[in-house]
């Protein structure tokens, strides 16, 4: 049986879940067998008959076309708006290996918070020599205007996405940090819906954990954030507007939330408060959940150019009189140099052992580095140390002679931008994938990451699962929606549910 038979997938299912070239696959082990807690699904997509999983397909990208689940794809010409591709096949994971992961996701959120609250305070860190003081005070991201600025107890980050990896091992590295404006949210919250429509008796056979509690506990984390001591501290979220890549993310979660969409147009800054527009004049907002980068959210203290935000903002927060969510500044704590540092972050300041290893770093602006780097640079993989998205980085075992004499030419002329990395045989999960020659679709390995959503306020929160990104590209390393990528959903299963 081949690609272009009928039937069932079986045996196209089979051949993609063993091969001695590939890494760890998360739905079968290496003797081919199902692993416990997929043995329920695995079996559900080996009898299914290809036309029903092509229906399968087919019906949750009309789901999502009725939804209007989309994001702005900037590499399109006119910024065209898609829909975010999605494989019906969960990506499963028990409950004592996502209790572990839980436990060093909040321990590493903790500490990128209390290395926030130093670097623009007192400066600790750097006067101990733990983290240079050069790399902090010249990361792009580092900003003198927050200096100074303290959040209420100390949240600088009340929403962080985390990116993970699985190697060959089973074991879970972090990949990078995303504290600035983490993405991505909403679609784990729809990607939940299509699956409660598609698979009902599998979601309530395998007890699998629920997600849509995740807006109910953001207004709750971004109301402990509120400077005025009320019962309803007013919360609003900022949008760069319609033409941004997450827009669609904007306005679901100030949907579920029940606040107000605002655009700079629609705030103003008066006596060091912030107010917004509304049709019966001004009201206080004492929360601002903000999907702007720093450099667009107050003209007065960055980019002067800027209509995104609203002048005088940073001297409101500076008062004490609203607070922003994720704060100005935390930018610094995901630029990929400084990632380097997060394990003795973690020692530094909570007197712990990092419950979860990253994956090596090697910072190039570092001369013994960057020349065992350049020895072999077909080996890693390059990372600019500023940029998000997978936009700039280069898989060294995949880039052409000339692709590789570019990005040796520009870490010669600024080493200091750019990290290097090993190159992660990320695991592979089966997944959806168009037939060959117009043949029926059938299940292929692809390579996975995960991305879970840490809330910080009175108690932390992490949302069960979070988002599988998958590289739908045959051999692609990049998950990145931007980049050619999809999602599955994530189930976390209840204590007891990893055998089924």
């Amino acid at each position: 049986m081949d690609a272009h038979d009928t039937g069932s997938t079986v045996l196209d299912l089979k051949a993609a879940r063993v091969s001695p070239e590939l890494p760890m696959n998360e739905m079968f082990d290496p003797a081919g067998r199902p692993r416990p807690e997929c043995s329920r699904v695995a079996n559900y997509f080996l009898t299914m008959e290809s036309e029903r999983l092509a229906q399968l397909g087919d019906r949750a990208h009309l789901m999502f076309q009725q939804m209007g689940v989309t994001f702005n794809y900037y590499g399109d010409a006119e910024g065209a708006e898609r829909i975010f591709p999605f494989d019906p096949v969960p990506r499963i994971i028990p409950s004592a290996i996502w209790e572990a992961l839980e436990a060093g996701l909040i321990q590493r959120v903790r500490a990128l918070n209390a290395f926030l609250a130093d670097i623009y305070g007192e400066g600790a860190i750097l006067h101990d020599g733990i983290v240079p003081r050069d790399l902090i005070i010249g990361s792009p991201q580092f900003r003198h205007g927050a200096a100074g600025i303290r959040p209420r107890n100390d949240l600088f980050v009340t929403v962080a996405g985390i990116d993970l990896v699985r190697g060959a091992d089973g074991r879970f590295f972090v990949l990078e940090d995303n504290v600035r404006t983490p993405s991505g949210v909403s679609y784990v919250l729809q990607n939940r819906v299509i699956m409660r429509r598609l698979f009902p008796e599998l979601l309530h056979a395998l007890r699998v954990r629920s997600v849509e509690q995740y807006p109910a506990d953001l207004l709750a984390c971004l109301k402990d954030l509120a400077p005025r001591d009320i019962a309803e501290p007013v919360v609003a979220v900022l949008t760069p507007g319609q033409y941004n890549s997450a827009f669609f993310e904007h306005v679901f979660l100030s949907q579920q939330m029940g606040v107000e969409l605002v655009e700079g147009r629609d705030l103003v800054c008066i006596d060091h408060k912030l107010f917004m527009r509304n049709v019966y004049g001004l009201k206080q907002v004492d929360v601002l959940y903000r999907r702007v980068d720093d450099d667009y959210l107050d003209p007065v203290t960055f980019r002067p150019d800027s209509l995104l935000g609203v002048a005088g903002l940073t001297a409101a927060i500076r008062a004490g009189n609203v607070a922003v969510a994720n704060a100005i500044g935390t930018g610094v704590a995901d630029d990929k140099a400084v990632f380097a540092y997060t394990p003795a972050m973690i020692r530094y300041y909570l007197g712990e052992a990092p419950l979860l290893p990253i994956v090596e770093t090697y910072l190039l602006r570092d001369p013994d580095a960057r020349e065992t780097v350049l020895r072999d640079l077909g080996r890693y993989v390059i990372k600019p140390t500023g940029a998000s998205g997978g936009y700039g980085v280069v898989i060294g075992p995949k880039a052409s002679d000339a692709e590789l004499a570019q990005v040796r030419a520009r870490i010669m002329r600024d080493p200091g931008a750019y990290i290097a990395q090993p190159v992660v045989q990320l695991s592979v999960h089966p997944t959806l994938c168009a037939g060959v020659e117009g043949g029926p679709p059938w299940l292929q390995p692809r390579h996975v990451d995960l991305r879970p959503f840490v809330l910080m306020g009175a108690r932390p929160r992490v949302l069960a699962g979070g988002l599988t990104r998958v590289a739908l590209r045959e051999g692609s390393l990049i998950v990145n929606s931007s980049q050619g990528g999809g999602s599955k959903d994530t189930w976390v299963l209840e204590d007891g549910c990893s055998e089924v």
